[in-house]
C-alpha cells in the first residue's frame, strides 16, 4: 500500500506541474514570419492569434492573394513553433520519458 500512496502523491504533483505548465504556456507568445519578414503573426500558447504585422509594401489591392498566402504561411510558422515549444515543455514535465509515437500532451 505504501507504493500506491507514493504513486498517488506523484500523480498529484504531476497534475499540479501540468496545470502550472498550461498556465505558463497560455502566457507564452510565439511569432511566425513569412515573405522574409514582411508578414509576422503572433500566437499565444493556446494557438490564439494575438497580433499581425504586415509590411506596407504588401498593401496593393492587386496582390491580395499573395498577402493572404503570406498570412496563412506566417500563422502556420507560429503554430509550428508553439507545437515544438509545447512538446519540449511536456518532455521536461515527463522527466524525459518518451511518449508513444503520435501521442501529444496535453490530451
Amino acid at each position: 500500500m505504501k507504493n500506491l500512496s507514493n504513486m498517488l502523491k506523484e500523480a498529484q504533483k504531476l497534475q499540479q506541474r501540468m496545470g502550472e505548465m498550461q498556465q505558463k504556456l497560455a502566457e507564452t507568445e510565439m511569432e511566425g514570419q513569412s515573405g522574409g519578414g514582411l508578414v509576422t503573426v503572433t500566437l499565444n500558447g493556446k494557438g490564439e492569434m494575438r497580433g499581425i504585422k504586415i509590411d506596407k509594401s504588401l498593401a496593393d489591392p492587386e496582390e491580395m492573394e499573395i498577402l493572404e498566402d503570406l498570412v496563412v504561411a506566417a500563422t502556420n510558422d507560429a503554430k509550428a513553433k508553439i507545437d515544438a515549444h509545447l512538446q519540449a515543455e511536456m518532455g521536461k514535465l515527463a522527466g524525459g520519458m518518451p511518449l508513444p509515437p503520435g501521442m501529444k500532451l496535453p490530451f
